[in-house]
């Protein structure tokens, strides 16, 4: 019998792929900023990481980025815009089906709002697991330890007892320090592999 009663699951880049390139060229179209004034403005500027943690609600998030670049549609071309990069990793969302009823399975994400419900809309296969731990509804983000903390409290976990696996080897150890099993993603036969050395799955 395995000795792990969760695994939680990054989501950008494991459950589903995600490319940034695809918004970046779609607002350098509506808004005639070249690309290197994107990013300046994306890297330069607290929005993004505001919006994340919930500091900023999605609408003010639309008034102030369009605003400042010069973008004339409505929210919900905004937001589409900046959500539909997003893919299926199938053979990942295959393991996290053959998981259920073996362990819980909890997405933790540093996401934001906007995101959130294009993806819950588009995927809904996230709600067929046992919980989200969202960024933008916490307040925290990885790989502060006090998400890994929270979201152990809320699912009623022991981290000694609970997987974390994500594509950023940051937040992996960040996980690692608050006690969880870490597992750096870099494909699904390696976590496949890695859950068997666990006893999660069978190999």
């Amino acid at each position: 019998m395995s000795g792990i009663d969760a695994v939680i699951f990054d989501l950008g880049n494991v459950l589903l792929f995600f490319d940034w390139e695809i918004a970046a060229n779609r607002l350098c179209a509506r808004t005639g900023k070249s690309r290197q004034e994107l990013d300046h403005y994306i890297m330069a500027t607290p929005f993004v990481d505001q919006l994340v943690r919930g500091e900023l609600t999605k609408q003010r998030f639309f008034e102030i980025v369009s605003g400042d670049l010069g973008f004339a549609g409505t929210y919900e071309e905004f937001a589409v815009l900046w959500s539909d990069i997003f893919a299926p990793n199938e053979p990942m969302i295959s393991l996290a089906r053959e998981l259920k009823g073996k362990v819980q399975r909890i997405v933790l994400s540093n996401t934001n709002e906007i995101h959130m419900d294009f993806v819950l809309e588009r995927h809904p296969f996230l709600r067929e697991l046992e919980g989200l731990v969202l960024s933008h509804e916490v307040g925290l983000m990885k790989p502060d330890r006090r998400i890994y903390e929270l979201a152990l409290r809320r699912f009623k976990l022991t981290a000694a007892r609970t997987v974390f696996v994500d594509d950023i080897l940051a937040n992996v150890e960040g996980a690692r320090a608050a006690g969880l099993h870490g597992i750096h993603y870099q494909n699904p036969g390696q976590v496949r592999q890695e859950l068997a050395k666990l006893g999660v799955i069978s190999e």
